[in-house]
């Protein structure tokens, strides 16, 4: 499958509305190649259903053109991959990272027992568009929020921004990515998947569903990833946050000035936080709502 694949939707003007926009993006139609990215091709008359039984996302009424995030989890409950699934005429292409594309192709082949489905390693690539304004019609729109932009899977493209850009772009909005969640180590919700319309709540079994879904049912959510502000180098991966002398969660990925971090909720709200004795600050992202206390309940 080398054919550029393309969707009908379009990213919306106001995507980036109230955002303001790394430096770099200087013009509407930024490209970048995103080689850490992979594509699976999955098909057959019973691809739809086998997907749908094992990720966090509906699969089932995904229509031609759509893209969906996702992740496929442990029986536990923890996150193991995340994944988009795009809807094309003949299959669904699941872009993947590439380092986990074997582990990722391996664990479907396993679930498959005898369904009616074929799994493929694709040679399309994948491209993100994350422009200032609007991106040109025909691309899919990344569903998790419209100021990233959109994603393209085609044998080739001309690009314009490199995968760094993108990321300092994704940073900048308070987005977490693979670098954050690993691999089973925490919890979708903890990684902000509801928020990021990676979680259908509404559809049937999922590996991992009880787990999911015992967390959202409780309305409380102890620990989320959230950007975090500072002067300087970004501290090293798993750095303590502090609030005075309790801990209040650890540094995740980040770059100069900006970093994401796994938050205690409880611990965060008006305190004085430091990590490595630097003061740092949470960047809350209007997509993020805060939890409600006691006194606004």
């Amino acid at each position: 499958m080398t054919t550029e694949i393309r969707s009908s939707n379009h990213v919306r003007s106001s995507a980036l509305a109230g955002v303001s926009p790394p430096a770099y993006i200087q013009a509407v139609n930024i490209t970048a190649a995103l080689p850490s990215r992979a594509v699976i091709a999955v098909s057959g008359p019973e691809a739809r259903s086998f997907l749908n039984g094992l990720l966090t996302q509906e699969v089932e009424t995904l229509a031609a053109g759509q893209l969906r995030f996702s992740g496929l989890l442990t029986p536990q409950g923890r996150l193991l991959y995340d994944l988009f699934v795009a809807a094309v005429e003949d299959a669904l292409l699941l872009d993947v990272a590439a380092e986990h594309r074997d582990a990722i192709l391996m664990r479907l082949t396993m679930y498959r027992l005898r369904a009616k489905v074929k799994l493929a390693a694709s040679d399309l690539k994948v491209f993100a568009l994350f422009p200032a304004g609007e991106v040109e019609a025909g691309d899919f729109e990344d569903p998790r929020l419209p100021a990233l932009g959109g994603r393209l899977y085609a044998a080739d493209h001309a690009v314009t921004a490199t995968e760094d850009d993108y990321e300092a772009h994704r940073l900048a909005l308070g987005v977490p990515g693979p670098a954050d969640w690993g691999t089973d180590k925490t919890y979708p919700i903890e990684a902000d998947f509801d928020l990021l319309n990676g979680i259908d709540f509404k559809k049937g079994c999922f590996v991992g569903q009880e787990t999911t879904s015992r967390m959202k049912r409780r309305g409380t959510i102890k620990n989320r990833m959230l950007p975090i502000a500072f002067d300087g180098p970004p501290p090293a991966f798993g750095a303590e946050v502090l609030a005075g002398e309790l801990r209040a969660g650890e540094v995740l990925s980040g770059r100069d000035g900006r970093a994401m971090a796994l938050l205690r909720l409880d611990r965060i709200e008006g305190a004085d936080l430091t990590v490595d004795g630097r003061p740092v600050t949470v960047d809350w992202p209007d997509w993020v709502p805060k939890p409600v206390t006691p006194d606004e309940a």
